[in-house]
């Protein structure tokens, strides 16, 4: 993975490695991404595109499921309301 040890929110992001990381959103001018990771215990990792070596924030699979059910039936809506 190339962690330097332990997995943690915050962590350089570099850390991580450089592969594997994907960009499924993309502002509208291209350079605004969120990149995002699947790391090896089914956590996620999430960093700024324009920033790789900056913070990741790694949220488990737990967690990734419930945000995604609530991003599905609307609960984050009040986000970009």
């Amino acid at each position: 993975m190339g962690s330097r040890g332990p997995v943690y929110n915050g962590m350089p992001a570099v850390d991580l490695g450089t592969e594997g990381w994907e960009k499924p959103w993309s502002g509208p001018n291209g350079g605004s991404c969120v990149e995002a990771k699947r790391l090896p215990d089914g956590s996620v990792a999430f960093r700024q595109s324009t920033d790789p070596e900056g913070p990741a924030l790694v949220y488990t699979r737990a967690e990734m499921i419930t945000f995604l059910e609530g991003a599905k039936a609307g609960m984050a809506d009040f986000l970009v309301a």
